[in-house]
């Protein structure tokens, strides 16, 4: 890596920096809800750079621009389905989430259905989301390694506990205001790469129509389906993007919030594709020998202090994902398991979770897309469907909680044995289409199971006062 001094010098002035601030917000964040949901008074701006830091981690950067070499333009529907998810929950479901003043997403689910819904739908996030930690850890590793230019598991060490202390002192208040620096320099970063890639850089930069083919015999339609529902569920429905919507002020400020952030996610999503597109049209296989896309670009394709911004940026994208996760989880923990409002004890969580994330890392081989994958398939089946259909008979239906308890569980049952056990399930001889989209079966299991809960449940008791 060229300039591998400087990003050295720069790295170590960002960590300062985080830490920095978890030491300024640590008085500020004394009470639960300051430190766990940010004191819930967010305007629309933070909000908007706080979900965009989130959304924009190691999945969409050096996983997408891979994607994006190897099978081309139809890599973009992983971000195209995640802002269509962000634009259907402020259609339909921001307003509601907002005004129950929840604090987490399964404390939703327990006002919502009582004790057991929250405890299954903690556990499930609490334990997958390791998995989702895990894979930005590796992404980290393998641009520490990059920027360093040597392997060296001591310095991700330390820079993985640099983040967690700053999580641990100053809570989500800090996680908040690093996301808004940390979004801006990932835009600026990307934006630098794509102006020099397209408009300075000699190469091939003209696109024909046959760039911009949304299917092709790398990605089939059934890919499109699952994608839709497994990734687009997550950003519709998952516990870290709707944490952005209880750190908001009110229910206009997390609808507005959701809508302009899918739209400009729509945008990003085209321009980094796009440098996806400038790299397998200029840059061979064999020139890559294995070396992600993003990375080799920036070490042989552009001016020294555009890669040295650019990986910054990337530093800030994976950092800004990790924060809100791991603040995330450890809350859901404490408040939803634990059903502790203790700032002390989330302060723990933090550093039990982050710890058992870096284990799980350090012993992947690192797909980072694929760990990211397996963990949103446990999630997704089990969890989406029934959540979003409670928070729809919310008030309006009462719904059995013994039926929609069993949905999640078999949704959840359905989309483990699909994401870690594929090779045990084809010896099985099920029918091709059952075992390559357990996922997908697992879902509509547990929306079938979930649309019999509010049947089998009759009115609500505020549908009969009325």
């Amino acid at each position: 890596m060229k300039s591998s001094t400087l990003l050295i010098v720069l790295l170590v002035i960002y960590l300062i920096g985080l830490v920095v601030i978890g030491f300024m917000d640590i008085r500020r964040s004394k009470s639960f809800s300051d430190f766990a949901v940010a004191g819930k008074k967010q305007a629309s701006f933070v909000v908007i750079m706080s979900l965009l830091a989130t959304v924009i981690g190691a999945s969409t950067t050096m996983g997408l621009t891979d994607t994006v070499f190897n099978i081309g333009f139809p890599g973009i529907w992983w971000l195209a389905f995640g802002a269509i998810g962000l634009i259907l929950q402020s259609l339909f479901i921001s307003k509601k989430v907002r005004e129950m003043n929840s604090d987490t997403l399964p404390h939703a689910a327990g006002m919502m259905l009582g004790r057991p819904a929250e405890l299954i739908i903690s556990l499930i996030i609490v334990v997958s989301w390791v998995g989702v930690i895990a894979g930005q850890f590796v992404a980290m590793n393998g641009l520490i390694t990059f920027i360093t230019g040597k392997n060296s598991k001591t310095v991700f060490v330390i820079v993985i506990a640099a983040v967690i202390l700053y999580i641990t002192i100053g809570g989500q208040l800090s996680v908040v205001k690093t996301d808004v620096i940390q979004f801006l320099i990932i835009i600026f970063g990307i934006l630098t790469c794509f102006v020099y890639l397209y408009f300075f850089k000699e190469g091939e930069t003209g696109v024909s129509s046959r760039d911009f083919e949304l299917i092709n015999d790398n990605y089939r339609p059934i890919n499109l389906v699952t994608q839709f529902f497994i990734i687009g569920g997550v950003y519709f429905l998952g516990p870290d993007i709707m944490s952005r919507n209880l750190i908001s002020k009110n229910s206009k400020t997390a609808r507005r919030s959701a809508m302009l952030s899918g739209v400009f996610l729509l945008a990003y999503s085209v321009i980094l594709v796009l440098i996806g597109v400038w790299a397998r049209r200029n840059i061979s296989a064999e020139e890559l020998n294995g070396m992600n896309t993003l990375l080799y670009v920036i070490s042989e394709k552009i001016p020294s202090w555009v890669g040295a911004v650019l990986s910054l940026g990337l530093v800030s994208a994976m950092i800004s994902t990790i924060d809100t996760c791991i603040i995330n989880s450890s809350t859901i923990f404490v408040k939803d398991i634990l059903k502790k409002d203790s700032v002390g004890l989330v302060r723990i969580a933090v550093v039990v979770n982050g710890a058992l994330a870096l284990i799980f890392a350090l012993s992947d081989s690192g797909d980072i897309i694929k760990m990211l994958s397996n963990a949103y398939s446990v999630y997704t089946p089990g969890v989406i469907f029934p959540l979003l259909v409670a928070i729809l008979a919310y008030k309006k239906k009462s719904i059995n909680v013994v039926i929609w308890v069993a949905s999640v569980l078999a949704g959840g049952v359905f989309g483990f044995t699909g994401a870690y056990f594929s090779e045990f399930i084809k010896d099985l001889h099920l029918p091709e289409f059952i075992s390559n989209n357990l996922s997908l079966v697992g879902m509509g299991i547990s929306l079938i199971g979930a649309v019999i809960s509010v049947l089998a449940g009759g009115k609500s008791k505020f549908e009969e006062k009325e």
